[in-house]
């Protein structure tokens, strides 16, 4: 296991003495059963011991009988059922938990998605609602579910994960923890039937838990981990936020150029994001309007898909800037607009897009 930012139960129990909003603290694994459920409850344990009003929100034992085990003696908020397509489905009570407002929630895999019906759509932004409240949460969840690291794990590993959260969810917490295995060591609790029931474990083995694709994964939340540890040494203690923002400027923000029509609009957004993280810098989604893109002169579609972007370049955590042109435009305008808002805000890293596609070049 690789420790970050300070990731024993008394650290983050000083955390949690500070200030009015929660604080969150995530432990991210590469791959299901290398323990990040576990160590919550361990964790949980520990600051129960110590004293503080701590429950579990949600969490998720998979019928482990050693995880199954540590839920005994901690206060569980009871899940809230509903009826959906006539299958009874479980969900965290949200409701509840704001209710009992402990010191310290518990919540697992925080990329699921909720049903329709229940207040949010991601478990994380129900996470999310109790910090507002104030409450401190521990929760987990697997490197692949990074949104920026979406097409990349499908690339090297042929698999599509469909549940994802934003990386500005993780850059948002105060502690990160990196649960680490060898792979060799997980291979052995997948073959003894600690992790999946025995006959799910061969299609298992042939599928996502090969030899390299979970040496993959171990790189990329060994990385992940890495630079958000870079992050938090390199913010700036409170009252120097203009040492910041010189910094960003100093290393060159990354901009992502955004057009009506992105075929590719994912991919590259994706790469900005990691991008930025890389750089410990901000990033900008800008998108330039001409005259025949006024709402309501663009074709449905386009906007739809042009919306829809928007908000997963807001998600991955950029800053998006719309510029207008006037009506006596000229195509070349455009790629001048950006480039001249680019020179003004230090962004020296560029990705384009144009309204016939996409194409990246970074400068």
């Amino acid at each position: 296991m690789t420790m970050t930012r300070r990731s024993r139960a008394e650290d983050f129990l000083e955390l949690v003495e500070r200030g009015r909003r929660g604080r969150l603290k995530l432990y991210i694994g590469f791959a299901a059963g290398v323990g990040k459920t576990y160590r919550m409850l361990e964790e949980a344990h520990a600051l129960k011991r110590r004293g503080v009003d701590v429950v579990l929100g949600f969490v998720e034992p998979h019928d482990r009988a050693d995880t199954q085990a540590l839920v005994e003696g901690l206060e569980v908020v009871p899940r809230k059922q509903y009826t959906y397509r006539d299958v009874t489905v479980e969900e965290m009570d949200l409701d509840a938990v704001l209710a009992r407002k402990p010191q310290v929630a518990v919540v697992d895999e925080l990329a699921h998605t909720n049903l329709p019906v229940c207040r949010h759509r991601k478990r994380y932004q129900d996470v999310q609602a109790l910090l507002d409240a104030g409450i401190n949460v521990i929760g987990a969840f697997n490197v692949q579910h990074l949104e920026s690291l979406n097409d990349l794990v499908e690339r090297a590993t042929g698999v599509a994960v469909r549940e994802t959260l934003p990386d500005s969810f993780l850059k948002a917490a105060d502690q990160v923890v990196n649960l680490d295995l060898a792979v060799e060591d997980l291979h052995e609790r997948l073959r003894t039937g600690k992790i999946y029931a025995k006959d799910k474990v061969p299609r298992a083995l042939e599928r996502f838990f090969t030899e390299e694709n979970l040496a993959t994964l171990r790189e990329l939340a060994l990385r992940e981990v890495a630079e958000s540890l870079d992050r938090a040494t390199a913010r700036p203690p409170p009252g120097k936020g203009d040492e910041g923002s010189q910094r960003s400027a100093a290393w060159g923000r990354v901009l992502v150029a955004l057009s009506s029509y992105p075929r590719h609009a994912a991919t590259l957004l994706r790469r900005g994001s990691r991008m930025a993280g890389r750089l410990n810098t901000d990033w900008f989604v800008v998108y330039v309007e001409t005259p025949r893109e006024a709402p309501h002169l663009i074709d449905a579609e386009a906007q739809r898909h042009l919306l829809t972007n928007i908000e997963k370049a807001k998600e991955l955590g950029a800053e998006v800037v719309r510029l207008r042109l006037g009506t006596r435009w000229r195509a070349s305008w455009t790629s001048r607009a950006r480039t001249a808002w680019a020179t003004s805000s230090s962004a020296v890293r560029i990705s384009r897009g144009g309204s016939s596609g996409w194409g990246a070049r970074w400068t």
